[in-house]
């Protein structure tokens, strides 16, 4: 071989090995632009999901929506801001008791059992006006629902009538369809209407369950607790009369017999 051809041929074995090393260089070159890349949109997609989460944390939920809701459809029958004032009875009637319950309490369900009759009687006769106001502060609690469910559904009640709101209170606290404190049951619109239909007013009424259902009074059910909070009443049921508290001869609680409400309730009518 001559010594030209062996420089021709190391020449172009060094231009083969450039080309082939400027090749190599250009595709590590876009591999590494890939490798930015991807790692650019995994960050983005981080601090997306990122975004999006605190985004969703920070999103009111139902019940927060409809406390801070700035327009409220009141059910027929109530008065005062926001239909807060829930008072049932004969208008010639002259002192009112004011009745505070929680629809999940127990203790409330005990008192209605033991006297929801025996008010229910006295306010037909014109004896006294009743003025309702529900609490809810046992969601609170428990991070549940079942307290302002119902008193949404009690608000719907009352769109009927206040005679219908009165029956359906009563079937609530019933001891066939109370449940414990522990379950959250009437979170469920379709509990809520199940009991309905045990008064008659409510039985079948379809705008009765679909006001339940479609949550119409949620945000008047949340303007009504929060008149409970502010009340000062500290616990359900608490009962006054003219600004005072009716409580069992020689306690500080509730009456929860007939005959421990009867003598309490004349008591209060003749201060």
């Amino acid at each position: 071989m001559s010594k030209r051809n062996t420089q021709a041929n190391k020449a172009a074995a060094r231009e083969r090995l450039r080309a082939e090393r400027e090749r190599q260089a250009k595709k590590d070159k876009s591999r590494k632009q890939l490798v930015v890349a991807g790692s650019v949109v995994a960050a983005l997609a981080v601090i997306g999901g990122i975004s999006y989460g605190v985004m969703q944390l920070n999103k009111p939920g139902a019940w927060e929506a409809a406390a801070d809701a700035k327009n409220v459809t009141a059910p027929k029958n109530t008065s005062g801001k926001d239909g807060t004032t829930v008072v049932v009875g004969k208008p010639g009637a002259k002192k009112t008791l004011e009745l505070y319950e929680d629809s999940r309490c127990p203790v409330c369900a005990t008192f209605e059992q033991g006297v929801g009759e025996t008010v229910s009687k006295d306010v037909a006769a014109g004896k006294y006006k009743v003025q309702y106001v529900g609490a809810s502060f046992i969601d609170n609690t428990d991070n549940g629902e079942g307290s302002k469910n119902a008193l949404s559904a009690l608000g719907a009640a009352l769109d009927v009538s206040p005679e219908a709101f009165m029956e359906y209170k009563a079937a609530l606290y019933s001891a066939k369809f109370h449940p414990e404190e522990s379950d959250d049951k009437f979170a469920k619109d379709s509990y809520l209407i199940e009991v309905a239909d045990s008064v008659d007013a409510l039985k079948g009424n379809k705008d009765f369950q679909k006001n339940v259902e479609d949550g119409t009074y949620d945000a008047w059910a949340m303007k009504m607790s929060k008149t409970f909070d502010n009340s000062g009443v500290q616990g359900t049921p608490t009962l006054k009369m003219d600004d005072k508290k009716i409580t069992a001869e020689g306690s500080e609680n509730a009456p929860m017999t007939a005959d421990e409400f009867t003598k309490a309730i004349d008591k209060a009518l003749k201060a």
